[in-house]
């Protein structure tokens, strides 16, 4: 099938399905979880639709507008929304999984619940998205705009936050562990609970973000800026490795890395980071649990 023909078939299959939901109870959920999407529909106008569990199977909907669009447990299987416009819809307990969201525009929108394995929102716009309690396993957010974002309770394992905006975020109590957050910017974020354990956190800027209770085990914190941080303590960082350029708040001291840079792999395989994590906690554990040399005598008095 030519590229125009399978764009077609996608519009008639969307406005067939979208006409028998009209004519459908709204409370019957199976006449939504018909609506399969697959083929070529670039810069779809899709705005308000209500498209409740659809699925989109290996589907190009690039460019596509879904502004204010249903999609609550709408399911994207390895299909392309890069740089789609998704501007206040609601994907709450949607599922993607190997699906691409480069550049694509997320601002205000709801995806509480979202389960996610390998997605890409490489420079995604997610600006005020609510992502609470999500599970975005190796996720890539690579220079996505995160700022005011909701991410507490979520799960980020293994994920990639180079370069973020994450100003004014709130992640607290989420699961960031074995991800890395390389020159990303956290001012004024949330970090209360936080689980950074085996993190890269080289050259993040965190001013004014509050780490009270956040864990920081095995975490790489070489060039970090957390000098006008909140609830930072010894006994945190004790746990954690710099460098000479890591800055902290006065009165707090980090153990140098001695070398040992721990590259700290972005991977789909979200077990495997899990696993790094608990090896991080383990050596920060033994590392505590070797004893103090004897001080020496004191020499005597005459």
């Amino acid at each position: 099938m030519s590229r125009m023909g399978a764009s077609l078939a996608v519009l008639t299959l969307a406005l067939t399905a979208l006409a028998g939901q009209a004519q459908a109870d709204p409370g019957d959920k199976d006449v939504a979880r018909l609506v399969s999407f697959g083929g070529v529909c670039v810069s779809c106008e899709l705005s308000g639709r209500k498209l409740t569990g659809a699925k989109f199977t290996g589907a190009n909907f690039s460019r596509a507008i879904l502004i204010g669009a249903d999609l609550r447990g709408a399911a994207f299987y390895g299909s392309n929304f890069a740089g789609a416009d998704m501007t206040r819809a609601d994907m709450r307990g949607a599922e993607m999984r190997g699906a691409n969201f480069i550049g694509a525009n997320f601002t205000d929108a709801r995806l509480s619940g979202v389960e996610s394995s390998g997605a890409n929102l490489t420079n995604a716009n997610l600006t005020r998205a609510d992502f609470s309690s999500s599970e975005l396993h190796g996720a890539n957010m690579m220079g996505a705009n995160l700022s005011k974002a909701n991410f507490s309770n979520a799960e980020l394992t293994g994920s990639n936050l180079i370069s973020v905006n994450a100003r004014g975020a709130d992640f607290q109590n989420a699961e960031l562990n074995a991800a890395n957050l390389t020159g990303a910017r956290f001012d004024q974020a949330n970090l209360r609970g936080v689980e950074l354990s085996g993190a890269t956190l080289r050259g993040a800027i965190f001013h004014g973000a509050d780490f009270r209770g956040a864990d920081l085990s095995g975490a790489v914190l070489g060039g970090a800026d957390l000098s006008n941080a909140k609830g930072l303590d010894q006994d945190q960082l004790d746990e954690a490795c710099g460098d000479g350029s890591t800055r902290l708040p006065r009165g707090l001291s980090v153990r140098s890395c001695h070398g040992d840079r721990r590259h700290i792999r972005v991977v789909v395989d979200f077990e495997h980071a899990k696993a790094q994590a608990a090896a991080a906690r383990a050596a920060a554990a033994a590392a505590r649990a070797i004893p103090k040399p004897p001080a020496p005598p004191k020499p005597p008095k005459y």
